[in-house]
């Protein structure tokens, strides 16, 4: 049985895959719509690679929905549960990247926009998923969960299976590192001191 339309839009996460694993297929939909883009989203900054992203955010879906019929509400948060996921999925893929050459990994697309100010932006997000890629993987996890997805630290202890303490100090570092890794470019991104 289908749940009103009304409900299915204000429902949560937990609710919406819970009705999906009873055969409510508007309640995927919704899920789908509300969750897809971030999850592609996180697996871009954790990858750099938009492709994989999308093989990624596929196949952690998919996961998902086989999971739907036997979820148990409580035991943790949808989106906790995706986080660790694509976590797991792209640390896969980044460890057998590591055993390609660099003549074969291919060329980023050059996708720079026409205006100025668009370029600029492509610029720093560029450098910044450059400067990203210097961390070490737990670090760039812990930074990108904080900071660029806004979750809190204990909810990226949780996903991370470390202690709140341990979130601390990993985002910490790698906030050091990366403002040492960035400070180099700040005039040519803009960044210019008045």
């Amino acid at each position: 049985m289908d749940m009103p339309f009304d409900a299915v839009n204000e429902s949560s996460d937990e609710e919406l895959l819970t009705a999906y694993g009873r055969g409510d297929a508007r309640a995927a939909r919704v899920l789908t719509m509300r969750l897809t883009p971030w999850v592609l989203s996180y697996a871009a900054r954790l990858t750099g690679d938009r492709a994989e992203a999308e093989d990624v955010a596929q196949e952690a879906m998919l996961r998902l929905w086989r999971v739907a019929p036997d979820w148990r509400v409580g035991e943790a948060k949808v989106t906790t549960w995706l986080y660790r996921v694509v976590t797991n999925l792209c640390t896969d893929r980044l460890r057998r990247r590591r055993g390609q050459g660099l003549d074969e990994v291919p060329e980023p697309p050059d996708d720079a926009p026409g205006a100025e100010a668009r370029l600029q932006q492509a610029a720093r997000v560029d450098a910044l998923q450059q400067a990203l890629g210097t961390l070490p993987a737990r670090q760039r996890q812990a930074v990108v969960l904080r900071h660029v997805e806004g979750l809190a630290n204990p909810e990226i202890a949780e996903i991370m299976e470390i202690s709140t303490e341990a979130v601390e100090s990993l985002t910490a570092r790698g906030k050091r590192a990366l403002a040492a890794a960035l400070a180099p470019r700040r005039q040519e991104l803009g960044f210019e001191d008045d």
